[in-house]
């Protein structure tokens, strides 16, 4: 059993948390700070920190993170959401689960971009991290399916399951490889991404709706009506609705959205 740090915040990087935590001795968790969230604005606690108190892991969340000592030789980031300082870089071996077939979809958004592009394949990598952004060399790497009706959500949780093997792999490799190929970049989700433009095509439309479900969701308006667009499907080249929700309503079938529309 390897003594490891972890750095995440979001979802995905809780995930791999608590599945390290089942094989690894957990030295601690580095997470971002609190933050207002929600209509009220109440201070919340990133995902991870919520896992890492739950299972007993200590959890530092400095301001600065150059000042910060971490008592661990290898770190683990997952979906941390900011930059290391070169001075931790150097401190400290970092190995960085990423969910994509890198150099393919580097940045903050990979499997979203991904699907939205309409890859049928993407992967997860496990680089070792340098200075520049997912640019590290490669310690492993598995592919992923993401094509078809699989969501996004639906492609991290198989990247979560995946990342532990992935990650005791790249802790038994002694030659990390140089990243081959194109080099893209996944943009942040903006406003703008989340909209549907009922002109374009069924299938880019059906891969924009599973992009952005079930943590973002893509939204236009529908019999007149704004919806939030959560599940789809394709019946050849038409375009099918599975699951919308009404502005200040809850997620529903859309047939029983339309039934209540029309009685």
């Amino acid at each position: 059993m390897s003594r490891l740090g972890v750095a995440a915040t979001a979802d995905f990087g809780a995930d791999v948390l608590e599945r390290l935590a089942e094989r690894h001795d957990v030295a601690f968790l580095l997470t971002r700070p609190d933050r207002p969230a929600g209509r009220g604005r109440k201070m919340q606690a990133p995902p991870a920190k919520r896992v890492a108190e739950r299972l007993g892991i200590p959890v530092l969340q400095p301001d600065r993170p150059a000042e910060t000592d971490l008592d661990a030789e290898t770190i683990v980031l997952v979906a941390y959401g900011a930059l290391i300082p070169s001075e931790l870089l150097e401190r400290h071996e970092w190995l960085n689960v990423h969910p994509s077939s890198l150099p393919r979809w580097r940045g903050a958004a990979p499997v979203e971009r991904a699907i939205m592009a309409g890859d049928d394949d993407g992967g997860v990598t496990v680089i070792r991290l340098v200075e520049e952004l997912d640019a590290g060399p490669i310690g492993a790497w598995r592919e992923l399916r993401i094509g078809g009706d699989q969501t996004a959500g639906d492609v991290y949780a198989e990247a979560a399951r995946l990342a532990p093997d992935l990650i005791d792999e790249a802790l038994g490799n002694d030659s990390f490889l140089p990243q081959e190929g194109e080099v893209t970049y996944a943009e942040k989700i903006r406003p703008a991404d989340r909209e549907l433009d009922w002109s374009r095509p069924a299938k880019q439309l059906h891969d924009q709706i599973r992009a952005l479900s079930p943590h973002i969701g893509a939204r236009g308006v529908v019999e007149g009506r704004r919806v939030v667009v959560w599940r789809s499907g394709l019946d050849g080249d038409r375009l099918e609705l599975l699951e919308v929700q009404p502005e200040g309503g809850k997620r529903m079938p859309y047939d029983a959205w339309l039934r209540g529309l029309r009685s």
